[in-house]
């Protein structure tokens, strides 16, 4: 059976894991402090505009920078003086300081600022709209046959306004025109809100904010297919099973406690399989093994046979592991989130069907990721091209720092080349005009190699160029690093004397990573735009004469005509007291009733007080979409789907 597993019994770190069996198939980690931006929408200053690069730098709030492509940028935001007729370069429409409202398209990473787009997406429960792309709209790929053409006839009836497109998502499949009516309204409140935040003051702030880990999970990852959904701890449970009852009021039971002194991932036994996302070499069944490498251009899988010795021949061996590479492959890009360019060097196979075979395995395997993944064939070198989209940031980045000692290379040099090294150097800077001593502080191994068997070359160095050479051993320093400082005649550290043991300095690198987990944290950004009260959805029509016992306390006609007349009075900003008393005759009173009609009751803009944080998360959360109740296999996030727009467009050129 499959499950997903919350595991929150450290405040560091939320671990979210989807299980077969005791099998890992999915693992999406959380740490403080590094929360995701991606979807989070913010107002941004234009600071730098950059013609070479068809692009403009613009400050959002955060501590750098977001690179914006002009393609990315609305012509809504183009200067009204510019003459038509010749093609538009980013100078003559966008200048510095102009703002704008920008959504985060991709996560910082590295030295590579945020990619930032102004091409807005709202994911509701059933549909995505673009409030600024007219051109985006249509229906997802992942929906075929009578299911497309019934959507497709429901999305022609919907009340779009003009300059903005929708697109279907999985979720909408059977639903009613007013149930989608009733999705859309709430993203065109919500998108009010947004540009209604964007007017209200100048500068750069985050105006809304994605969901948390615990939202994200449920809606991104939860299908059908999964039994359970065990929680280790209460708040995240509560969080949970209110935006379950709200969304997928069908799959409530599903969401259990966990109480078990045995920590849940042990419970699973799992905790070994997140280690391998770690490790560099990921053993096989038959074992072999798959190294992983990640360089700045690709990364690179190669697949190796070490001890397999399964099959009858060197084909049927290279086959079989090649085999098991490919489905392990496919996993630890999950689990890994693993995106760009792939390389995997498979071992070579003679046989034109076995390699077949192999690509097939591959891409079987790969139906399972909610990413986009493109697939090449197995070249005649034995290698397989694959392009995986990026998700959220690699499991490595949040978790792992560069090495001080080998920036990253995972190899350094040995004492002997150290040495000769350090000593060239050494000589290079006696050499040069006016150098009364040089004084080297090198690793404690490396003295030692240069006072004993390069003894006699520096003495020589010394006689020959009248240059004091000092060898200071430094506990502290580790090879290759090294810290060389060159005394002019008139320095006056020369007439003061000071024993050569005393001259090391300690090296504070290594206090470099506590340092920076133990500093204040910087100001944090809070988003303005909190939420917006949905109203009640329109219940299905089998589903309408439950509601007939609330009925007694409020009037027929306010059950029977509620979701139109609310939507009427709240286009004159009245909707409020009405939707609260249509909330306590709603189907669900004793979920969402009582906490809705104190929000309701202050807010006549449609803006959420986030009065109780998690009474309301059922709520608010569902500003991002209700993203889906995952039909199926799952579907990866709709962040993803956006990039399927210039395939489903033809409704929006039409």
């Amino acid at each position: 059976m499959k499950r997903m597993l919350f595991n929150a019994t450290h405040s560091e770190e939320l671990r979210v894991a989807i299980v077969d069996g005791q099998r890992l198939i999915d693992i999406d980690i959380e740490s403080a402090g590094r929360e995701s931006r991606k979807s989070n929408i913010y107002k941004g200053v234009v600071t730098r505009v950059e013609p070479s690069l068809e692009a403009c730098f613009v400050n959002y709030g955060e501590d750098r920078h977001g690179f914006l492509p002009f393609k990315e940028i609305s012509r809504a935001y183009f200067r009204q003086d510019v003459e038509g007729g010749k093609p538009l370069r980013i100078q003559d429409v966008i200048s510095e300081g102009q703002e704008l409202i920008v959504q985060v398209e991709k996560e910082e990473r590295g030295n590579k600022g945020a990619a930032l787009t102004t091409m807005i997406s709202l994911a509701g429960r059933y549909v995505v709209l673009m409030p600024n792309n007219p051109r985006g709209g249509g229906v997802s790929r992942r929906i075929e046959g009578e299911d497309r053409q019934e959507l497709r006839e429901a999305m022609d009836k919907l009340q779009v306004p003009s300059g903005m497109s929708l697109i279907a998502r999985t979720a909408g499949i059977g639903r009613s025109v007013e149930e989608l009516q009733w999705d859309l309204n709430y993203l065109l409140q919500l998108w009010q809100a947004i540009e209604s935040a964007a007017k209200s003051a100048p500068g750069a702030f985050l105006i809304y904010q994605e969901s948390s880990l615990v939202i994200r999970a449920i809606r991104d990852y939860f299908t059908a297919d999964i039994g359970e959904v065990l929680i280790d701890t209460e708040d995240i449970y509560q969080q949970a099973t209110q935006f379950m009852s709200y969304v997928m009021p069908d799959y409530v039971a599903r969401v259990k406690y966990y109480r078990d002194a045995t920590p849940l991932f042990s419970r699973f036994q799992i905790e070994h399989q997140i280690e391998t996302a770690y490790s560099r070499v990921v053993p096989l069944p038959s074992g072999g093994a798959i190294v992983i490498d990640h360089t700045e251009a690709l990364v690179a899988i190669d697949v190796n046979s070490a001890r397999a010795t399964r099959g009858s021949d060197i084909e049927e061996t290279a086959f079989r592991t090649n085999m098991e590479a490919a489905e392990e492959v496919a996993r630890q890009m999950r689990l890994r989130d693993l995106g760009g360019l792939i390389v995997i060097d498979f071992i070579d196979m003679e046989s034109s069907r076995n390699q077949r075979e192999v690509e097939q395995c591959l891409k079987e395997a790969l139906s399972l990721d909610r990413a986009r993944v493109q697939t090449g064939k197995i070249s005649r070198f034995g290698l397989m091209e694959l392009s995986r989209q990026r998700l959220r940031p690699a499991l490595n980045e949040g978790t792992h720092i560069t090495c001080p000692r080998c920036n990253g290379t995972g190899v350094i040099r040995d004492i002997e080349s150290s040495a000769l090294h350090v000593l060239r150097v050494l000589q290079e800077e006696a050499m040069k005009e006016n150098t009364a001593a040089v004084h080297v502080q090198v690793p404690v191994e490396v003295a030692t190699y240069l006072l004993n068997e390069k003894r006699t070359e520096i003495a020589t160095l010394e006689a020959r160029l009248k240059v004091e050479i000092v060898l200071i051993p430094n506990k502290s320093i580790e090879t290759p690093l090294y810290s060389l400082e060159r005394l002019k005649h008139d320095d006056e550290r020369l007439l003061t004397y000071r024993a050569s043991y005393a001259m090391a300095e300690a090296n504070d690198e290594e206090n470099t990573y506590l340092a920076s987990k133990f500093k204040q944290p910087g100001n944090r950004q809070e988003a303005v735009v909190k939420g917006i009260t949905r109203d009640q959805p329109p219940a299905p029509p089998p589903a309408r004469p439950a509601a007939a016992p609330a009925a007694s306390s409020t009037p027929a006609t306010s059950s029977t005509h509620g979701g139109l007349l609310d939507r009427i009075l709240n286009l004159f900003g009245w909707g409020a007291a009405h939707g609260a008393e249509t909330a306590e005759t709603a189907e669900r009173p004793a979920d969402d009733g009582r906490n809705r009609t104190a929000r309701n009751a202050g807010n006549g803009t449609g803006r959420s007080e986030r009065g109780n944080r998690r009474g309301e998360r059922s709520d608010s959360e569902g500003r991002n979409g209700r993203r889906n109740e995952r039909n199926g296999r799952g579907e990866r996030t709709e962040r993803a789907e956006r990039t399927e727009r210039a395939e489903a467009s033809d409704n929006g050129k039409r």
